[in-house]
């Protein structure tokens, strides 16, 4: 075999080194995120502020029509399949991802705020 194209095992221990390095990173940082999430959601509750943002995202998607667009969404779907045919779990299944895409973004931009203003208010 040629010296050129014959495998290095020494390159090949650095390359696994380095991967096993960033896959422990990543399980690290993935460890911090969890436990920051973690933090923010009891805090969130603590104080109420998860209550008031659940209503104010209420309050909008009513306003805003998204509430009725999914019950018709729903509706649609129970008469193509038949309401016998229809689980609420298929139900959920189906329209969560179309229900989730249909949210405004201004209202998601709001609340994305709130959730920035309260951290930040956590932090000082």
């Amino acid at each position: 075999m040629d010296p050129a194209t014959k495998p290095n095992p020494a390159s090949n221990n650095t390359k696994n080194k380095q991967d096993c390095d960033d896959t422990s990173n990543h399980n690290e940082y993935r460890t911090k995120a969890i436990a920051i999430r973690h933090k923010i959601h009891e805090k969130l509750i603590e104080s109420g502020e998860k209550e008031r943002l659940k209503e104010l995202l209420r309050e909008h998607l009513i306003t805003c029509g998204w509430r009725d667009e999914l019950k018709h969404k729903c509706n649609d779907i129970i008469l193509n399949k038949g309401i016998d045919k229809t689980s609420i779990q298929e139900l959920v299944e189906e329209v969560t991802p179309y229900a989730r895409s249909a949210v405004p973004d201004n209202i998601k931009t709001e609340l994305l705020q709130h959730l920035k203003h309260f951290i930040d208010a956590q932090l000082n």
